[in-house]
């Protein structure tokens, strides 16, 4: 790409001063630099918070935040302050209730799922109805049955009871000292960190030690261990009885290869990618191995329609209609459960009647209301779901939407990603206390708290970055919303996705389940017009007198962090007119010669040096804080005592325990664009060095350049790589059920 299509000015004086030396020109990149590959570490002890590039796995996941694996949301901090219990904690408590609600429910539904049924009969009948599809030797059939019904109304109560606030479950024990000292042993004796050992105990229960004794491939249900790993480990205990055909294995890889997808956000994979990634790992028989795992209940099978079969020729009178063909699914009981969960929740929330007499929403239309926003406010009044997409700029039509439902009467919240995010909506109302957090909502650490039977005590919640809800957050938040609610998600598809598995915003869209109302308000600026270029396909030069938009070309990794901390340090605040503590920098990957720890490194030495006293952190340092898997929240360190280390957060005190410094701490300088995702900056820097080309895609491209509200500079290292990416490198096609399982509702 040439510089001058990017921004009104190709020069870098704005940003390098006139003292500078020039920025030079695009050149091929060092050949010697490639961006580190997403793995874990050879000895397996831990694994960094995200995953060292953002183009395997749209997902920061892996083993953030305490170390498990989960999808959840987290808040804004205030919950982590509290001694007892982390927020992040108490949402892993709350999805587990959530799993075992959906259990009973599962248990008493008396109608199958509309759309991608769990096949029934015994295992071998399972994997010979799966054989039989994929080699063509007969098609299969799909059940056509009725949606689940819909939850029956609740009677009124003679007075509604006052909302009550949700004590935060207790946090999951710790693994008792004898069984880490059990299990620590039993690793040495394997040849395993002994690192590993709380968390195997803790991922394995009170006879962990027993076990791995017994099945040492079950180390690969801890983060971050790899099958080689467990291989070795297995090696070690079990001697010449360890082979590649053990059952054990097979049971083992099946559930590790479905993890896997998890963090690049499927919820399933089809049966034939299964049994080719098993055969790769040296299985000699995977269809043994896959009725194996049937058998033992490590994977579900579900068989749902093509959606890109072909039309089916007409059918002649007394002839049978041909049976439609499907594709076998494999996946794990949670995301099934959770998807199912969610499809049934939506169509009992899209499905309900229109109230007779409801609040006069045409009272609430006129007044300073956007087009787009009363058009928004009119599809709410009539349905109970309803979709809405937009830039930026469609947040004040959520915005609107809530302020009309509250005068109107009604318990109406807005609900967003981030904190950051909350704040910006706080802004728009006259009670802050009417924007909320996802993660906060949930675990009753914000907003109206709960009613008696469990239900969030509101009529009306409208969730922005909808695109960043994972099927099991989606799942927690749809299953509390009580009968006659109104729900409505709203966000940019051109986004990143969710950090957990499932695509649930997009899913919605292409079910068409329910009204979608696009904003027909763009966002304003020089960013803006760019952005919203990218979104299409175009990487167009926009007209930036005021030098919202600016290029800085490089020829190396070393150059692009030289000229990061330039900008960060001097240029854009000089220039500009926006600090430094005002400037976000984002870069594709955590690894590499410009990644997120070389930037932070130099950001450091010249923004706030210091010896890093406080585990490898100074006060005034900025870091990032993986609250949970999926999470960032960006603060200032202020101090360290016994307790932990001590943040500031947006203005909100937060204490990272000490065990969690390592791995739930880094500097936050720099971020990667999932970790950004939901947040906004003044000013943002965006690095490109060339060793990231093959990390760009699209939706990345237009995640982070459109997370600066003044201010873009591109430190641009990639040459054609960027244009090529927003042409034609789309997002990564997530293999989901839900879109199969709301069809129902949409027809």
């Amino acid at each position: 790409m040439s510089t001058d299509r990017l921004a009104t000015e190709a020069s870098t004086e704005a940003e390098a001063g006139p003292d500078t030396e020039p920025s030079g020109t695009d050149t091929a990149p060092d050949p010697g630099t490639t961006p580190e590959a997403e793995s874990a570490p050879d000895t397996g002890a831990t694994t960094d918070p995200e995953p060292e590039t953002e183009a395997d796995a749209e997902t920061e996941a892996e083993t953030e935040a305490d170390g498990t694996e989960s999808a959840t949301d987290t808040g804004d901090g205030a919950a982590a302050a509290a001694p007892a219990v982390s927020e992040a904690q108490a949402e892993l408590a709350a999805q587990r209730e959530l799993r075992a609600k959906i259990e009973q429910r599962k248990a008493e539904r008396a109608e199958p799922v509309a759309a991608g049924t769990k096949l029934s009969g015994t295992a071998a009948d399972l994997l010979a109805a799966v054989r039989a599809v994929e080699s063509g030797e007969k098609p299969a059939f799909v059940p056509q049955t009725a949606p689940a019904p819909r939850r029956p109304e609740p009677e009124a109560p003679a007075s509604a009871p006052a909302p009550v606030r949700t004590q935060e479950p207790m946090a999951p024990a710790a693994a008792a000292p004898s069984t880490v000292s059990a299990v620590s042993a039993l690793l040495a004796e394997g040849g395993a960190p002994e690192a590993l050992a709380a968390q195997a105990a803790e991922a394995l229960g009170e006879q962990a030690a027993d076990a791995l004794r017994e099945d040492p491939w079950k180390l690969l249900s801890v983060p971050g261990v790899r099958p080689e790993q467990a291989d070795t480990f297995a090696r070690a205990l079990l001697g010449a009885e360890c082979t590649p055909g053990d059952e054990r294995r097979a049971a083992a890889l099946v559930g590790w290869l479905l993890d896997r997808a998890a963090l690049q956000g499927h919820t399933a994979l089809e049966s034939s990618a299964v049994r080719a990634a098993l055969a790769e790992r040296s299985v000699p028989d995977p269809d043994e191995a896959l009725q194996s795992a049937i058998e033992d209940g490590t994977v579900l099978v579900f068989q749902d329609p093509l959606d890109d079969a072909p039309a089916p020729a007409p059918v002649e009178e007394g002839e049978e209609e041909p049976e439609q063909p499907v594709r076998i699914l494999l996946g794990l009981e949670r995301y099934a459960m959770a998807e199912e969960s969610l499809a049934d929740g939506l169509a009992r929330l899209a499905n309900a009647p229109a109230p007779q007499d409801g609040p006069d929403w045409e009272s609430v239309t006129g007044g300073s209301a956007s087009p787009s926003a009363v058009e928004l406010i009119r599809a709410v009044a009539a349905n109970g779901l309803v979709a809405h997409t937009g830039g930026e700029a469609s947040r004040a039509e959520v915005t609107a939407l809530v302020a009309a439902a509250r005068a109107l009467g009604l318990r109406a919240y807005a609900a967003a990603h981030s904190a950051d995010g909350r704040q910006r909506l706080a802004a728009a109302f006259d009670d802050a206390s009417a924007a909320v957090t996802v993660s906060g909502l949930l675990s009753g650490a914000e907003g109206p708290g709960r009613d008696g039977d469990g239900a969030f005590a509101l009529d009306l919640l409208a969730v922005v970055d909808s695109p960043q809800l994972d099927v099991e957050t989606a799942a927690m938040l749809v299953e509390s919303l009580p009968d006659g609610s109104r729900l409505t998600l709203s966000g940019d598809p051109g986004l990143l996705g969710s950090a957990g598995a499932g695509q649930v915003f997009a899913d919605l869209l292409a079910s068409r389940a329910c009204p979608q109302i696009a904003s027909r308000t763009p966002d304003a600026g020089p960013i803006g017009e760019l952005v919203s270029g990218i979104g299409i396909g175009e990487l167009n030069q926009v007209d930036a007198p005021g030098r919202e938009v600016v290029i800085v070309p490089v020829r190396d990794a070393g150059e692009a962090v030289h000229r990061t901390v330039q900008l960060v340090a001097d240029s854009v605040p000089r220039v500009i007119g926006v600090p430094s503590s005002d400037t976000q920098v984002i870069t594709p990957g955590h690894g590499g010669s410009a990644g997120t720890r070389a930037l932070n490194a130099a950001l450091k030495e010249r923004l706030n040096p210091g010896p890093g006293r406080f585990a490898g952190f100074d006060p005034g340092d900025r870091v990032a804080y993986v609250t949970a898997p999926g999470r960032t929240l960006p603060g200032t360190v202020v101090s360290a005592d016994a307790q932990g280390l001590h943040l500031d957060c947006a203005g909100t005190s937060v204490v990272v325990p000490k065990e969690q410094v390592e791995t739930a701490l880094r500097h936050g300088w720099a971020l990667t664009a999932h970790q950004a995702a939901g947040m906004r900056w003044p000013a943002v820097v965006v690095v490109l060095p060339g060793d990231a080309a093959q990390a760009l895609s699209r939706p990345w491209v237009y995640t982070a350049f459109s997370r600066g509200e003044r201010h873009l500079s591109v430190v641009h290292g990639v040459e054609q790589a960027l244009p090529h990416a927003v042409a034609g490198v789309p997002a990564q096609e997530r293999t989901t059920r839900l879109r199969t399982l709301l069809r129902p509702t949409a027809e």
